[in-house]
């Protein structure tokens, strides 16, 4: 979910300067803009105007409506502040990003991925634990992931937008035409494969992949899909990966490769994975029976397939599948170089604020903050694999690993995937990128 170099951080962030400035912090935050005065009458906004810049890279999915929402919110309570929304584009976004944080040109807010995503780039992020309550960051749903060695206590750096799934899509229609029973999905590979022959059969494009709703490269985003074929671990068992205990080259990770790269040899799906364009309007023509996204596309989804969408726990492991990516992956962060963090700080404390979650659901997204939910009929079934019928809840896997095995597994994953590379080179590839960082970025520490 990213493009560029690595920024070495400073991950012993010192809490020198947060102490330094926490008296005056909380003092801010509690006068602050969009903060409660002490009578709890209400929002102190500002005597003076301040025009703030904040970039996302959503293009038109729901998670833009969901910013746009919340900027208009935000301003109508603060009618000094104005919030210049800049829509990036999403494949070189954290390029364009890095090299403003360079200049010092960027903008004041930005939309940054939790887990190693933010880590990664935490030298322009500021850590936001003087500028609100720690406690209410807190209350949102993996704030843990958001923050310096994934500890909120030792700075925060994202505020999370939304509750996000890693999940599939499935045309109802489409499998009771080919004589599958829709209310009773695959469960595992076996299981999956015959419902690919019996859709084959019946003249369906089982899966259509392709650069989908993210558009995040010139292919599709393998990281989806590979987050399910690690699933053969925990999620505890994931820090393997992370340090080397497990490695890439595993027999059983590339297994689980190979099998997932069969979908392909077996024409379970297009054949031109690697380039193709249009696979979320392919999907929602009818033109193939499955697709992988997550919950940004379910708004689009709902609203142009009606009853005949429906989401699905893509069965990826030899065994029943038994657990869900459940991760709260966005949000946005505050620059260390704006000129003006009283006022950003004041918006991200209004989005982790009551009154925003509902307009994050409104928007067509899952509410981060605990205590609120949605109205969508997807993303209730979504959510009720974990909080109902005991699914494992797994973070999106590309967070958890370092970027530079993620960038190269994007390249790997997708030759393999599409046959231009063998799944033991792609492995290895990954394995040796993994052997090449520095050990403190193989230890028990997370940065």
């Amino acid at each position: 979910m990213h493009q560029g170099g690595h920024l070495r951080g400073d991950t012993t962030r010192t809490k020198g300067v947060r102490d330094l400035n926490r008296k005056l912090g909380i003092l801010v935050a509690a006068l602050m803009l969009v903060g409660v005065s002490c009578t709890g009458a209400g929002p102190t906004p500002s005597a003076e105007a301040v025009e703030l810049t904040l970039w996302h890279n959503y293009g038109t999915e729901a998670n833009a409506t969901a910013t746009e929402n919340l900027v208009a919110a935000f301003e109508a309570k603060n009618p000094t502040i104005k919030i210049n929304v800049v829509s990036q584009p999403a494949d070189n976004y954290f390029d364009l990003l890095q090299a403003a944080a360079i200049a010092k040109t960027g903008p004041d807010l930005a939309t940054q991925w939790t887990g190693l995503f933010d880590l990664k780039y935490q030298d322009y992020l500021e850590p936001l634990n003087s500028y609100m309550s720690v406690d209410e960051l807190k209350k949102l749903k993996g704030i843990e992931y958001s923050s310096l060695n994934f500890n909120p206590d030792d700075g925060v750096l994202v505020v999370p937008l939304e509750v996000q799934f890693y999940n599939g899509f499935f045309n109802r229609d489409l499998f009771t035409t080919a004589g599958l029973n829709p209310d009773a999905f695959p469960t595992n590979w076996d299981e999956l494969f015959a419902a690919c022959d019996k859709l084959k059969a019946a003249g369906i494009t089982p899966f259509v992949y392709g650069t989908g709703g993210q558009a995040l490269g010139g292919g599709f985003y393998p990281w989806y899909d590979f987050s399910y074929l690690m699933m053969i671990y925990s999620p505890d068992d994931w820090k393997n990966l992370y340090t080397g205990a497990t490695a890439y080259t595993d027999p059983a990770i590339e297994a689980q490769v190979s099998r997932w790269a069969s979908l392909f040899t077996k024409g379970c799906t297009n054949q031109d994975v690697l380039t193709n364009q249009d696979s979320v309007a392919q999907f929602i023509a009818g033109e193939a029976a499955m697709t992988m996204e997550g919950t940004w596309a379910i708004a689009q989804f709902e609203q142009e397939m009606g009853d005949t969408v429906d989401v699905f726990v893509p069965p990826f492991t030899p065994d029943t599948i038994k657990g869900i990516v459940e991760y709260s992956g966005d949000g946005f962060s505050m620059t260390t170089y704006s000129k003006h963090k009283d006022a950003a700080a004041a918006f991200l404390a209004f989005m982790a604020s009551d009154e925003a979650q509902p307009i994050v659901a409104q928007s067509g997204l899952i509410p981060a903050k605990n205590g609120f939910s949605t109205d969508s009929r997807m993303a209730k079934k979504l959510l009720s694999y974990a909080a109902e019928q005991g699914f494992t809840r797994y973070p999106m896997i590309d967070n958890v690993i370092q970027p530079e095995v993620s960038d190269d597994g994007t390249k790997g994953l997708n030759a393999a995937f599409g046959g231009a590379m063998q799944v033991s080179e792609a492995m290895s590839n990954m394995q040796s990128t993994l052997q090449a960082l520095p050990a403190e970025r193989r230890g028990d520490k997370y940065q």
